[in-house]
């Protein structure tokens, strides 16, 4: 193995994992559904590591965004595997500061 394998594989590491496909759709489906979104608004949802004490580790960020309106961010706490349907509906109702 050569240095620049050994050391690409050690920062392979540190980089982000991406969520699992199939738990963001559902996330979105959800985030859709519980908000009556039209066709036109666009749901992001990512995973973010937070480095407060206080914070779980992970938490699910879901970013509103409608043609015309701000941005809206909302977040749950864990990854986004982990999210159920109530959780993500608690989440909706409070964005995020």
């Amino acid at each position: 193995m050569t240095a620049a394998m050994a050391l690409s594989g050690l920062l392979a590491r540190f980089k982000p994992s991406r969520p699992d496909p199939d738990s963001v759709a559902r996330v979105k489906g959800w985030v859709r559904e519980t908000l009556s979104l039209a066709d036109d608004a666009t749901v992001a949802v990512n995973e973010i590591a937070c480095t407060d004490p206080a914070c779980p580790g992970l938490e699910t960020v879901i970013l509103v965004m409608r043609p015309g309106a701000s941005t809206v961010a909302y977040k749950a706490r864990g990854s986004v595997v982990v999210q159920t349907r109530p959780i993500i509906e608690k989440a909706l109702a409070a964005p995020s500061a």
